[in-house]
Formats: C-alpha cells, structure tokens, sequence
C-alpha cells in the first residue's frame, strides 16, 4: 500500500512540474528567478508528502517491531510531515475550488480538469487518511504555517500565483482572501490532526 502511495505522489510530483513549466519560465524570464519557489503549489506539495511516504517505508524496513513508526524523528522529519499535510489539504481544497469556481462563471472544464480534481481531492484526503503515521510536532506546523502565508503573500503581492482560468481574472482579490482563509483554516486542521494524536495515548492510558 505505502509503495503504491509512494509511486503515485512521485509520479504525480513530476506531472505538475512540467505542467508548471510555462509559467516557471515566464517567470523565471520575465520576473525574477528568486521567485521561483513561489511557483509550483501542488507539486511542491505531493514532492512532501512523497518525501514523507518514504521515511514510513524506511520505517517499515528497520523496525524490529509491529509498527511503521518509531517513536523519536528528527525535526527536518517532523517538518516535512508537517509541511505535506498542510500544504497537501490546502492545495488539494484550493484547486478543485478554482476549477469549479472557474465552471460556474463559464468555462469549459475538459478531460484535463476532471484529471486534476480527482488528483487533487487525492491529495486533500490522503493527508487526512494516514493522521495516524504522523509524528510532526506542533512546531513544525508553526514554521510550516510561515512559509504557506509567505507564500500567499509572494503569490498575490508579487503575481506568481498559479494562472487561473480567464473568467477569474477580475476575482482575484476574492481569490486571495479564499487562498489565505484556507492557509489558515489547514493549518488548523494540522494543528487539531497532532492534538488527537497527543491526546490519544491519554485516553488508552486511562482506561
């Protein structure tokens, strides 16, 4: 299971950077190169979560026990599970959003939509589904939740936001508050994903 997860973030990580290549060179050329990690939002995102995936597999294989999870991480470890729950749910959330927001108002969604809105309700709900794996502490979401506001922050103040559909065009001030209403909102949703971790162990101790 974990290395079918494995190879299907991996592949999809190198599908949306070439689906970002165009405007990583436009921007590249006609910005700065320094913004270019502002850039590709959900690839950078499945890249973490397929960078967490391989630290469970590489549990996995070490253990000597019945577990995929020791109970001591590193805190680049912890920061990039962290990283890949946040980042995974928003962006997940934020596309389909965009694409259907860009349907109502007109525009024609062909096969490629209907592709990256089952991906990206994917990449929503797998962040969710594998909590348990998880051993980010709060922390690291903290420092994770700089970087999504830094980055909303270079995508609305700066223009490297994702291009959006042409019918979205006079909505982007909309657009930017939904982006950062939902920065804030993942976070949360981290934050509470580690709270029923840490409260857990309470619960079973005091049976």
């Amino acid at each position: 299971m974990l290395w079918s997860l494995f190879w299907i973030n991996l592949l999809g990580t190198i599908y949306g950077y070439i689906w970002y290549g165009d405007q990583l060179v436009y921007t590249a050329v006609e910005m700065s190169p320094l913004y270019l990690p502002f850039v590709p939002d959900s690839p950078t995102a499945s890249l973490f979560f397929t960078w967490a995936v391989a630290y469970w597999l590489l549990d996995h294989y070490r253990s000597t026990a019945s577990t995929l999870n020791p109970p001591k991480k590193s805190n680049w470890r912890s920061f990039v599970e962290a990283f890949a729950v946040v980042t995974s749910f928003k962006y997940g959330i934020w596309a389909v959003t965009i694409i259907f927001a860009g349907a109502y108002k007109g525009d024609i969604l062909v096969w490629q939509d209907w592709m990256l809105v089952f991906s990206h309700l994917g990449m929503a709900a797998e962040a969710l589904l594998y909590f348990r794996l998880y051993r980010y502490r709060w922390l690291s979401v903290i420092l994770v939740a700089c970087w999504v506001l830094l980055n909303d922050t270079m995508d609305y103040g700066r223009g490297v936001y994702p291009w959006l559909p042409k019918v979205l065009e006079d909505n982007l001030s909309e657009i930017a508050t939904f982006t950062l209403a939902l920065s804030i909102f993942s976070v949360a949703v981290a934050l509470a994903l580690w709270l029923v971790r840490e409260l857990r162990p309470a619960r079973t101790s005091s049976k």
